[in-house]
């Protein structure tokens, strides 16, 4: 016999409660905000996490092409645009897209634009926790796949601390450069509020909850990893 399902407010609590795993309290992160980074570490991250970046459209159009209800696709789909940028003239290439707002960040950190995109720094650790991240989109239910989105929780504080202190900490880094933090702060608090409220109404069972609250702590290993792959790349 199943068993029954929590309450939504007990549901989201422990959702809520794998912030402590979120990648923000990393040692690689505290020491970034501490401004105790140096320049070819500041490049080293800058590169394997646009990695990152450059896969979350192919995540997201994953979790869209699994999703058989018209109303989510249609708001996940949004998501896609803002990573490559609009259907337009300068489609790839449009300077409001996050892609474009990381790769000025990686500029302004030291790092030629092709050396960037041609993925020469990426470590082994990061390539495999991050095609992991798109394998699970792909593979697991969709509800799971947008559920391990949920880390946007999370991220919202952290990229406002992370604007202030680099700047602060960093003095070769100018704001302009953090345009991707900055026009995501108030951006994610709107996606983790909507990808909190499918993943509660489409969770109706308990077995679909405690898939979505393994599906988070999946995707904070999976940011986790990255930063441990970082770190010791250095060492």
């Amino acid at each position: 016999m199943s068993a029954t399902p929590r309450a939504a407010d007990e549901f989201v609590a422990a959702l809520r409660a794998l912030s402590d795993r979120y990648w923000g309290t990393h040692p690689f992160h505290r020491r970034m905000h501490a401004g105790e980074l140096s320049r070819d570490e500041l490049r080293r991250w800058a590169a394997n996490r646009w990695y990152y970046q450059s896969v979350l459209p192919r995540k997201d159009a994953a979790i869209i092409s699994n999703c058989p209800v018209p109303e989510v696709r249609r708001d996940w789909l949004p998501r896609i645009v803002y990573h490559d940028g609009p259907a337009g003239r300068d489609a790839g290439t449009d300077a409001d897209s996050g892609r474009e707002r990381w790769l000025r960040l990686c500029a302004a950190v030291g790092l030629d634009r092709a050396e960037v995109l041609d993925e020469r720094h990426v470590v082994p650790g990061v390539r495999f926790a991050v095609d992991a991240y798109v394998t699970f989109a792909r593979t697991r239910p969709w509800v799971a796949a947008v559920a391990s989105g949920l880390t946007e929780m999370f991220s919202g504080h952290l990229m406002q601390r992370r604007v202030g202190d680099m700047l602060a900490n960093y003095d070769w880094i100018k704001a302009e450069d953090l345009a991707y933090f900055t026009n995501r702060i108030d951006a994610v608090s709107g996606e983790g509020k909507s990808t909190l409220d499918i993943v509660v109404r489409y969770s109706v069972t308990r077995e679909q909850q405690d898939a979505a609250i393994a599906a988070l702590s999946f995707k904070c290993d999976v940011l986790w990893s990255m930063l441990d792959a970082i770190e010791r790349a250095g060492r």
